[in-house]
């Protein structure tokens, strides 16, 4: 059992991926939604290239 653990290859655990930025391949502040950081949704928005997303005001 441990043999067959320790052949498999090292990234093969799902648990081991982390999501990235579709754009950037930023891994930190990513919405599942878009696929994209906030810093890149948040331009998107801006430029009203997602449909659906408003800006928030207050």
């Amino acid at each position: 059992m441990q043999e067959n653990l320790q052949s498999l290859p090292r990234n093969s655990a799902p648990t081991r991926l982390h999501r990235r930025c579709f754009l950037t391949g930023r891994p930190r502040a990513n919405y599942r939604d878009f696929g994209l950081s906030g810093h890149i949704l948040r331009e998107m928005v801006y430029a009203c290239l997602l449909p659906g997303a408003t800006r928030s005001s207050w």
